[in-house]
């Protein structure tokens, strides 16, 4: 894995450290590269009524967003129930379509033992 991937996961780590996750236990962190080089990160966060919470992957997104930003080259996901981080975590299907809103289909999605492009996680995905 390039070094800059290697970074973006270990923010990643360090990121799920900030989740919120009293019911189901499992920290996810996400850290969002700007084709600037910018990069913003994201927990995930739950709530008493389930459906209310977010993951890390559209925290990031959702705050890189609401700062102007656009142009996106990838993004970093680790997530675990222990502090071992060496298992993939694959984004949702609804993270994966708010990245195909603001990804293109050479996006990349950086999980601990792979890299996957966009069109590779999500085919056919909606667009208007």
């Amino acid at each position: 894995m390039e070094e800059k991937y290697t970074k973006l996961f270990n923010m990643a780590v360090k990121a799920s450290e900030s989740s919120y996750s009293p019911y189901s236990q499992f920290r996810v962190g996400a850290a969002l590269l700007c084709k600037d080089g910018t990069i913003y990160t994201g927990c995930n966060i739950e709530n008493a009524a389930y459906p209310l919470g977010v993951c890390a992957e559209r925290t990031a997104i959702f705050k890189a967003v609401s700062e102007g930003k656009r142009d996106f080259e990838a993004i970093a996901i680790a997530g675990s129930g222990s502090d071992d981080f060496s298992s993939s975590c694959y984004p949702c299907g609804a993270c994966r379509q708010v990245m195909s809103e603001f990804g293109e289909n050479d996006f990349k999605i950086v999980l601990s033992d792979n890299i996957f492009t966009l069109e590779e996680l999500l085919p056919y995905s909606f667009k208007l």
